[in-house]
């Protein structure tokens, strides 16, 4: 085993990733208030999404989110390799990923852009609540990339203890990002239902 390997377990974990946990507590319940409240307007209403508004399209979602949700793999397999002392492979696999999740919120904005054009947010409260979610998500998307970008700066210069712990900490935010679209599709894709 590397010396670099840092040690599994609720007492091994470093402080950065306690920091992330408690982050990812406050983003889950920031998520579960949008999603709570797409279901409570919901139920006031007899037609969702109200008349005038087309229903959600379900393809390029699901397709979308099913491409980002598999980015865990390369940031697994960084994670792995960095472990191993590999920064080589470590690089390689969060590049893949970066470039993988910038053309998902590449494809996510032009869609977002999309659907802004044919129900504004402004008109109804279904569509208020479905580009906030929405927007919210890429936001988080888009903050994962960069903490992506950031961590593989920090790795040009080989890896480190402290390195290792932010790319640890980087995969964490990244499963809670791919479980949050998960659900943000099936909140969006659940009219069709």
């Amino acid at each position: 085993m590397s010396e670099l390997a840092l040690r599994e377990g609720p007492a091994a974990r470093p402080s950065g990733w306690w920091g992330m946990a408690l982050f990812v507590a406050t983003e889950a319940t920031l998520f579960g208030t949008l999603v709570g409240t797409y279901l409570y307007l919901r139920t006031q209403v007899s037609e969702w999404p109200p008349p005038g508004v087309p229903q959600p399209e379900a393809l390029w979602p699901l397709v979308l989110t099913a491409t980002l949700v598999l980015t865990t793999l390369p940031l697994r397999w960084s994670l792995r390799a960095a472990r191993g002392g590999r920064v080589g492979a470590a690089r390689l696999g969060l590049l893949a990923a970066v470039a993988v999740q910038a053309g998902y919120l590449a494809a996510q904005l032009v869609l977002f852009a999309h659907d802004l054009d044919r129900f504004p947010p402004d008109r109804t409260a279904y569509a208020s609540i479905y580009f906030t979610l929405l927007g919210a998500h890429a936001v988080h998307v888009a903050a994962g990339i960069l903490l992506e970008l950031w961590v593989l700066l920090r790795l040009v210069s080989g890896i480190t203890r402290y390195r290792l712990v932010a790319l640890q900490v980087t995969v964490f935010y990244w499963v809670f990002v791919n479980v949050l679209a998960v659900i943000v599709v099936a909140v969006q894709l659940s009219p069709r239902l």
